[in-house]
C-alpha cells in the first residue's frame, strides 16, 4: 500500500519528466516558428495552418497551466491526472459536462 509520500514521490517524479516533455516540445516548436508562411491574400501558403497551430501550442506550453480545470480554474485532482494525464478539466466539470 502506498503511503501519501510516495504517492506525492511518484505524481512529483511524473510532473518532472511531464516537465522536460515540455520544455523539448517548447524547443521544437520555437524552431519551427522561425519560418513563417506568405500571407498572400487568396492564395496562403498551406505552411501559415501549421505555424498558428504551432504558435498556439506554443503558448498553451509557455502558460503553465497543467494541472489546472480550463472552466473553473480549480486544482484537477491528482488521481484524475494519474489517469488522464492530458485532461484539461476536473471531475467536477467534466460531470457537468455530460
Amino acid at each position: 500500500m502506498f503511503t501519501q509520500d510516495d504517492q506525492l514521490a511518484e505524481a512529483r517524479a511524473r510532473l518532472l519528466a511531464e516537465r522536460a516533455e515540455v520544455l523539448k516540445e517548447l524547443e521544437q516548436l520555437n524552431a519551427r516558428l522561425e519560418v513563417k508562411g506568405d500571407y498572400e491574400l487568396g492564395e496562403g501558403d498551406p505552411m501559415i495552418y501549421q505555424w498558428e497551430l504551432n504558435l498556439a501550442l506554443r503558448e498553451r506550453a509557455e502558460l503553465g497551466l497543467y494541472g489546472r480545470c480550463e472552466r473553473c480554474g480549480k486544482p484537477i485532482e491528482p488521481e484524475r491526472l494519474a489517469v488522464l494525464t492530458h485532461t484539461t478539466v476536473c471531475s467536477q466539470c467534466a460531470q457537468r459536462r455530460r
